[in-house]
């Protein structure tokens, strides 16, 4: 086992003429033992001008908070807290997206290796009905752990989302033949 990290980000969603824009970011840290019990989890929200539009399909909770958004720090102001917590493998649902936006808001900064766990999903499960992390995680029996680690949370809450996809690598880790594969191997998964 190997110590990760997992990330995800709520975003605006595309609308014509804006860039989508990250509006909440969550980093659980997972120790090489794969504890359940993480002491190094990281979330904040992210400011979004109160006249930028959202995606009407873009979920989360961001209708009703926009105005803490507005007053939340910019990505670029907590660089300094989150970076170190993105020192070792990278892991995310569908990791383009956070890959992109982390590109996006520090362009000289190369984490990395990154493990997509969508990949890893489809691979070790191809007969799933669904990949999406909220279909997965109780399909797979993880939502008790998940609703243990961050009671009250929900899907497409940052920091839910990155403990539910830690919760996933560790599970893809726990089955037979995938426990020897080291992080570059599963970042070639794709």
């Amino acid at each position: 086992m190997f110590a990760f990290s997992a990330i995800d980000f709520e975003t605006t969603g595309a609308v014509p003429g804006f860039p989508n824009e990250p509006w909440q970011v969550g980093v659980v840290s997972v120790p090489a033992d794969g504890a359940d019990r993480w002491d190094s989890s990281f979330e904040s929200l992210l400011r979004v001008a109160p006249d930028r539009p959202f995606n009407k399909w873009a979920p989360g909770r961001h209708a009703k908070i926009r105005a803490e958004l507005a007053e939340a720090p910019a990505l670029a102001d907590l660089w300094p807290e989150l970076a170190p917590r993105l020192a070792g493998p990278v892991v995310a649902h569908n990791a383009g997206t956070e890959r992109t936006l982390l590109r996006t808001a520090a362009p000289l900064h190369v984490p990395g290796p990154w493990i997509d766990t969508l990949a890893l999903a489809r691979k070790a499960w191809p007969a799933a009905p669904s990949h999406a992390l909220e279909d997965l995680v109780p399909a797979l029996g993880l939502l008790p752990r998940l609703q243990a680690l961050l009671p009250g949370r929900e899907p497409h809450d940052a920091l839910y989302d990155a403990a539910a996809c830690a919760l996933l690598l560790l599970h893809v880790l726990a089955q037979p033949g995938w426990g020897s594969l080291s992080p570059a191997e599963l970042a070639a998964i794709r």
